[in-house]
């Protein structure tokens, strides 16, 4: 291997997450980055990979001085009915001084009940009671992190049969309520939408513009169920497929130039290969930026 390139000039500049594509950083490719500093625009870590400090801790501070972070949580459960952790606040809070990341985010889901967590993001009832509890649980979070966060639409398999609230809708009334701004997961639309027969284009046509301040776009699989059904897992363990990128095209059309993610948590593969996917993901944004200058 040659010695390291420089990291790009955009790399540079660590404040704002650029409305350009990113990856989602691994500990598998922890090395790669370091050691050859690649021309990737942004890197986006799970939090909750860096609680305990130590090597991988290490590494991702060694990452930050080349590179715009943003955390995306996984563990919050901003959905729970009972109080947030008041530990898990503290511990994002410590690492978000330390990391100083351009952006924090949460997903629209729970995932703890009376102290005892569960290993999925599970869905909520959308209902005006849910909506009050996620809205407080959102605001408590702003207010000890002294900053605004980003919530993620869900992927989800089933729906409560109490629900009363379009899934879209309730995303935009907690940024109306709390002031909050989204993290628009493509692919948990386009999941979403397949599972329960939902319009994906409806959905994105009832998200505030100006909230949208991240994309995400991943792989999904899909599995056979008794009696033939069919459901989309949104498992982040394979290449974009053509629908979502056609559904992420549509995403940009309608919020502009947004800092795209590339996901992908299982399967993990060669970096080249999210390499790969994050350019396509950027020459999607550049002809966009070309369209809007014509």
């Amino acid at each position: 291997m040659g010695p390291a390139q420089p990291p790009p000039e955009h790399s540079r500049v660590l404040g704002p997450i650029p409305a350009q594509a990113g990856i989602g950083l691994r500990f598998a490719h922890h090395r790669t980055v370091i050691d050859t500093q690649p021309a990737v625009a942004w890197f986006e870590v799970h939090t909750e990979n860096y609680f305990g400090g130590g090597t991988s801790l290490d590494c991702l501070e060694q990452i930050r001085s080349h590179y715009p972070i943003s955390l995306h949580g996984v563990g919050l459960s901003l959905g729970s009915a009972g109080a947030l952790d008041p530990r898990h606040l503290a511990r994002i809070r410590a690492l978000a001084r330390r990391i100083e990341p351009a952006l924090i985010s949460e997903h629209l889901s729970f995932s703890a009940i009376e102290g005892i967590v569960l290993p999925d993001l599970l869905p909520l009832p959308m209902t005006e009671e849910a909506l009050v509890i996620v809205s407080e649980h959102v605001l408590q979070v702003q207010e000890i992190l002294g900053r605004q966060i980003l919530v993620e639409n869900p992927s989800s398999y089933l729906r409560y049969t109490h629900s009363v609230i379009p899934e879209w809708e309730f995303l935009a009334s907690l940024v109306e309520r709390t002031g909050c701004a989204l993290l628009c997961d493509v692919n948990n639309i386009y999941v979403s939408a397949r599972n329960h027969g939902w319009d994906a284009d409806t959905y994105l046509a009832a998200l505030p513009v100006s909230a949208v301040r991240e994309i995400h776009i991943a792989g999904h699989s899909e599995r056979v169920l008794s009696a033939g059904r069919r459901i989309l897992i949104d498992d982040h363990g394979s290449e974009v497929c053509e629908a979502v990128w056609a559904l992420y095209r549509t995403a940009i059309a309608r919020f502009g130039l947004v800092p795209t993610l590339i996901e992908w948590d299982n399967n993990i593969p060669a970096f080249e290969v999210l390499e790969a996917q994050a350019a396509r993901a950027g020459g999607y944004l550049a002809e966009l930026s070309l369209h809007a200058a014509a």
